[in-house]
């Protein structure tokens, strides 16, 4: 069984399991009053979450993986999409191990779907990659049930690749008939002051909660901005139009690493969830 091993443990979240436990027990213990815990009733369909040291994004990711835990439903997969930041792989890459092991144990990947989705399988498009790994030990964390995934990492962010991948997801789980979330990887605004941040992110944030992907890539490429996982943004947004006549969405959580560590340079982090009402 071929094991992809952990590549940022000890540096975007701690290296043991106790240590994980502890700093996320904390994070939920400063954020517990601020979370919409009503969401939990929703059906769930997915959301972003954004993808830095747990020190400094943890406190607006902990928000969707509260809800999941307090959620009724149970999920078999996670398809977890994230940007490339290696520039390895293929431009949509699916991952060629079979279990993924973080500090809290080992998950497997759901190859239900591989032959249905016909995407390309890279070992090197996620070996070192950040991006889809953290989400793992939060999932690992809040969830007292077994599940998989499926890590998709993208390069080449554009409208038509988050199309390919929505509808694909779309088309093989109409066969496999499986409870899925789909988790979209993403930071916002780096390395700005951040009132600046916020100036920024905002069109952004409004073509999400308005639903238009297509509005999110023109806004993030006309105005150069940083927003690093836009593509795994457009795929979920084009994903939830699939699945709901009109998904509902809602800011769970903002923020940014001046929060943590005070700076004039910092990096935007935002939480949403998706769902059906």
């Amino acid at each position: 069984m071929k094991t992809r091993r952990p590549a940022v443990a000890g540096r975007f979240y701690p290296g043991n399991a106790m240590e994980i436990r502890h700093q996320l027990s904390d994070i939920l213990d400063r954020e517990r009053p601020l979370i919409e815990m009503a969401l939990a009733e929703k059906e769930i369909i997915g959301a972003v979450v954004p993808h830095a040291g747990y020190m400094f994004s943890g406190y607006q990711a902990i928000h969707f993986f509260e809800i999941l835990k307090k959620s009724k439903q149970q999920f078999d997969t996670f398809f977890i999409i994230n940007p490339n930041h290696t520039g390895y792989g293929e431009e949509i890459s699916l991952d060629e191990n079979d279990v993924w092991e973080t500090p809290l144990g080992k998950v497997e990947i759901d190859y239900d779907f591989y032959d249905l989705l016909d995407f390309a399988e890279s070992e090197a498009a996620h070996k070192f990659e950040h991006s889809g790994e953290v989400m793992v030990p939060m999932l690992q964390n809040s969830l007292d049930y077994a599940f998989r995934i499926v890590p998709i990492t993208l390069s080449h962010q554009n409208p038509e690749n988050a199309r390919i991948i929505a509808k694909a997801i779309h088309k093989a789980n109409a066969l496999l008939k499986k409870k899925i979330c789909v988790i979209a990887s993403s930071d916002f605004s780096h390395f700005v002051e951040p009132e600046e941040g916020k100036k920024l992110d905002r069109p952004v944030i409004e073509e999400i909660l308005n639903m238009n992907p297509e509005g999110v890539y023109h806004e993030v490429r006309d105005g150069n901005l940083s927003v690093c996982g836009f593509g795994p943004i457009m795929a979920l947004m084009e994903y939830a139009g699939m699945v709901a006549h009109k998904p509902q969405t809602r800011i769970l959580r903002k923020g940014h690493s001046g929060e943590i560590m005070p700076s004039n340079e910092v990096v935007d982090y935002v939480s949403i969830l998706f769902y059906k009402d």
